[in-house]
């Protein structure tokens, strides 16, 4: 099972990071904070190619998934990733229905969560 939802875009870099945070938002969820990756390893003098870690979240989502269990909150926030490669931009998600794997009677809610993911990441290309 592959474990991301990916997909490359045509718009630059910067209009794909602004383009998943506006999604992310009429998706019902928000922007808890974006990690540049590029920025943060370039002081340690490593060098990579642009790479955003954007956090995103609905409250009622990580409310009922650690209810169901404390041990989901290890997998909180939903990250979408914002990256170049090879010259290309992509807007990947990871996919929670890798989470039913390993926790049981999620599949309702990693089942909502994972479309609407797949609907941040089809919008924001």
């Amino acid at each position: 099972m592959e474990i991301d939802y990916t997909l490359q875009t045509k718009k630059s870099f910067d209009e794909a990071v602004e383009s998943v945070e506006a999604e992310t938002g009429r998706a019902g969820f928000r922007v808890l904070y974006v990690h540049d990756v590029k920025e943060t390893l370039s002081k340690k003098n490593f060098i990579i190619d642009p790479l955003k870690i954007i956090e995103i979240c609905n409250a009622k989502n990580a409310y009922t998934a650690i209810q169901k269990d404390i041990n989901l909150a290890l997998c909180l926030p939903c990250k979408i990733n914002v990256y170049v490669k090879n010259g290309k931009t992509y807007i990947s998600g990871m996919k929670p229905v890798i989470m039913k794997e390993i926790f049981i009677n999620i599949d309702d809610l990693v089942d909502d969560v994972e479309k609407a993911i797949h609907t941040i990441v089809d919008n924001a290309k």
